[in-house]
């Protein structure tokens, strides 16, 4: 909202204040004011001149010699070039020693021979966007449409003494969207009255329900419309006053009845619109909705096409307005108009957003009813234009307005007591400031003990709650007058949860063990979520994506990080070595189910020692190391444990399922073949496991043993079964059946070839026996390895190697 300074002061009285002052109290009051412009850009030396003769130079057909008075003891002789000077004009004349805007300065000069003594304006070179001059002066210079005397300031004249506020409004702040709700802010943060206009109407004889009536179809869409009729209108220039305020509010004139209902605008905050009654072609107004497909041509020129969610004036037949947004261009006001329909209505906020949101319309009017008008002031709206039409354009108003629906509404209620605000603040105001506050808001209330039953006009529709009252008597007291204050609350330190510190310990573990942590979208493409996923699976998809490569969310972590791997390896990093903990995404009723894994890509050299020539090459038990050293570090090595298992991206002989207390948290193994000849990748091991499981398992509390008093005895055993099982197994009955005194097995050799059935292998374990009471005798351990040699016997019928 552009606020000038000059129009301002007809409402309050700045005196003693600047534009800068202002400008920072009104900040301090609430309402931000982003910028202050002077609209003199530097500007002296400019005149008033009256163009006495004009006369084609002698030499050139573009150029006149002209003797203008500006003033002094002699006319001074002018060159000018402006295809619409003419004699007895009166222009604004920059004089020799003017300074111009960019600091172009006026100099004695001759053209074509002739001398030139200064430069008449235009009001682009006064500093005037092009787009605020009207299109009779678009392409010359400016001429003064009323009686001035030359040699006056023509500053004056044009408002270029002027200053400019730029309130930078919130939503909720669509009360200062006009002069009389900024003068009612200014009024109340300076302390002082305000003057508002108050229109006095001559009306004629003639009623206007001789001339149209107005039906509204529903009044929810539509609660107030209101049509005035004014006859014998002269379409012209407006006068110089007019252009100006308009100007000062970034407006482009066009001609007196439209530049009323804009100043109108600006002013009550009210859109107004004028039809050509003539070319109306109606003598009835029908506010309905639109139907599917119904079309109008805009005053941009433009054919729109509605729809049954548009609100539409018509004249019963066919649209002539898209309600709120912009008038038709069958209707428009044009130099033949003499006789206008002027609408005043309240329309539904959300239909007109939707109007213009589908249309592309975004207009000063829109603007306004999408935010809240003031439905109070609609016909003092109406009234104060057909007071300017007629003062401005001659116009007669006719008696009464064709209206339909409730002209007022009723003051809301809201209610505050003085100990809450100074709660809430902080402060200690007495009920004595509180109702001063109010009264400078120009809020009726009733003080009943302390407590404010405010009634809160229709003209702050941001108002609704106690708090906003709150709001209000703050910013008002000034919140530079608010005390700063600690708060006075139990400060406790922040911590890592359980969770967390677990989590940060497996990526401690991996990092020593010599893997690099890396981050990757959770967005990725249908092609690579199916990557280690089932076919079948419901893909969680994005509804508005950015692109297919980044429009479901992953349900594996592995695919990113074979990017990353290939990422390197196209920039000769052979050896590589990462892991992720991150989300994955799964089907689930209604929202998708988030769960943290942990995920890593192994492939190349592991440990390379040159100076020992020793070369360490990454594979399976590398990767299942890595692992199992985890799961020492959280004291779960008992209870996890490893599955052959068949991936259809892993090698079918090099994959295990990982499984923790029995149940299946994770995978691990290499890149089947041709994946890895796909993706261009060298030997390549993954893994990836649940590790919200893997975390939130129960642990039993770290507990120290004492060191060994008594020697243990190590018994080394091969024995011959089946190729296809697994030594996991073997080893699972070997713990349950060695008992108490076996506590650690070590699986240090398989054998299959020579000196062996077809079908079978050997598996060697190192058996250690202790006991921490005594020292194991001989028969202790017989027995305890006769047990275990029993066990594997029955079980899986092994039998040892001979």
């Amino acid at each position: 909202m552009l606020v000038s300074m000059n129009w301002l002061q007809q409402y309050v009285d700045l005196d003693s204040y600047s534009a800068d002052e202002l400008a920072d109290l009104i900040t301090k009051g609430g309402i931000e004011v982003e910028t202050v412009e002077k609209l003199n850009k530097g500007i002296t030396g400019v005149v008033i001149g009256h163009v006495l003769e004009c006369q084609q130079h002698p030499d050139a057909d573009k150029l006149n010699i002209c003797q203008v008075n500006v003033g002094e003891e002699e006319p001074v002789q002018i060159i000018c070039g402006a295809p619409n000077i003419a004699q007895g004009q009166y222009v604004a004349v920059a004089k020799v020693g003017a300074v111009l805007p960019g600091n172009f300065k006026i100099k004695k000069a001759k053209l074509r021979g002739e001398a030139s003594h200064g430069m008449i304006c235009s009001l682009q070179e006064l500093g005037i966007e092009s787009k605020l001059v009207s299109k009779e002066y678009a392409d010359g210079i400016f001429v003064f449409s009323e009686d001035v005397t030359p040699g006056e300031d023509a500053l004056e004249y044009l408002n270029l003494n002027d200053e400019v506020l730029e309130l930078g409004l919130t939503p909720n702040r669509a009360d200062a969207m006009n002069m009389i709700g900024v003068a009612y802010e200014v009024g109340a943060v300076l302390n002082r009255s305000i003057e508002l206009p108050s229109p006095e109407l001559v009306r004629s004889d003639e009623d206007v329900e001789e001339y149209v009536s107005v039906r509204v179809e529903n009044e929810e869409d539509n609660p107030y419309y209101g049509a005035s009729i004014i006859k014998d209108v002269t379409i012209k220039s407006s006068p110089q006053w007019l252009v100006n305020r308009l100007v000062s509010a970034g407006i482009r004139p066009i001609n007196n009845v439209v530049d009323i209902t804009n100043y109108v605008l600006l002013e009550y905050g009210q859109p107004l619109h004028a039809f050509d009654y003539n070319r109306f072609g109606s003598k009835e107004v029908v506010i309905r909705r639109a139907t599917e497909g119904e079309k109008i041509v805009t005053l941009d020129d433009a054919e729109r096409t509605l729809s049954s969610e548009h609100l539409v004036i018509t004249n019963g037949s066919k649209p002539v307005a898209v309600a709120g947004v912009m008038g038709g261009a069958d209707s428009e006001v044009q130099e033949d108009t003499t006789t206008i329909l002027l609408e005043a209505a309240y329309f539904n906020s959300k239909l007109v957003r939707k109007a213009s949101k589908d249309l592309g319309l975004r207009s000063d009017s829109s603007a306004r009813f999408e935010k809240g008008i003031d439905r109070n002031r609609v016909v003092g709206a109406s009234e104060r234009a057909a007071q300017l039409i007629q003062e401005i354009a001659g116009g007669t108003v006719l008696k009464g307005i064709a209206e339909q629906g409730a002209r007022t509404v009723e003051a809301l209620d809201v209610s505050i007591e003085v100990n809450r605000i100074n709660q809430v603040l902080g402060t200690e105001i007495s009920e004595t400031e509180v109702a001063a506050i109010f009264e400078r808001l120009q809020f009726s209330y009733q003080n009943f003990g302390g407590t404010f039953t405010v009634q809160v006009p229709p003209r702050r529709p941001d108002i609704t709650i106690s708090e906003d009252l709150i709001e209000e008597v703050g910013r008002l007291y000034g919140y530079d007058n608010v005390p700063a204050t600690l708060p006075l609350t139990e400060s406790t330190p922040g911590q890592l949860s359980e969770y967390q510190v677990k989590r940060r310990h497996v990526r401690r573990t991996l990092e020593g063990a010599g893997l690099y942590q890396t981050v990757t979208y959770s967005l990725t493409s249908p092609s690579k979520r199916l990557f280690f996923s089932d076919e079948s699976a419901e893909a969680v998809r994005l509804a508005m994506p950015m692109s297919e490569e980044r429009s479901e969310l992953r349900t594996s972590l592995i695919p990113h990080l074979l990017e990353v791997a290939q990422y390197n390896r196209n920039r000769q990093l052979e050896n590589v070595a990462f892991y992720e903990t991150a989300s994955v995404f799964l089907p689930g009723d209604e929202l998708p189910v988030e769960q943290e894994h942990l995920a890593g890509v192994v492939s190349g050299l592991w440990q390379e020692h040159l100076w020992q020539k020793e070369k360490k090459v990454a594979d399976f038990f590398v990767v299942k190391g890595i692992l199992e050293e985890i799961a020492v570090e959280f004291g779960l090595e008992d209870r996890l444990s490893f599955a052959r298992a068949e991936e259809p991206k892993l090698h079918p002989g090099r994959t295990a399922s990982v499984y923790l207390d029995d149940e299946l948290i994770g995978y691990i193994g290499q890149l089947h073949p041709e994946v890895e000849k796909d993706l261009d990748l060298s030997e390549t091991y993954v893994f990836e496991i649940n590790l919200e499981k893997f975390l939130n398992a129960d642990v039993a509390h770290l507990q120290y043993k004492k060191l060994p008093r008594f020697p243990s005895v190590t018994r080394d055993v091969a024995l011959v079964v089946s190729e296809s099982l697994e030594a996991g197994e073997v080893k699972k009955v070997i713990k349950e059946a060695g008992g108490s005194k076996l506590v650690d097995i070590q699986l240090f050799d398989v054998y299959q070839g020579e000196h062996l059935d077809e079908g079978q292998k050997s598996l060697a374990f190192s058996l250690r026996y202790y006991n921490p009471e005594q020292t194991l005798t001989e028969e202790e351990v017989k027995k305890a390895h006769d047990r275990v040699l029993t066990a594997v016997e029955e079980q899986f019928g092994a039998a040892l190697r001979r």
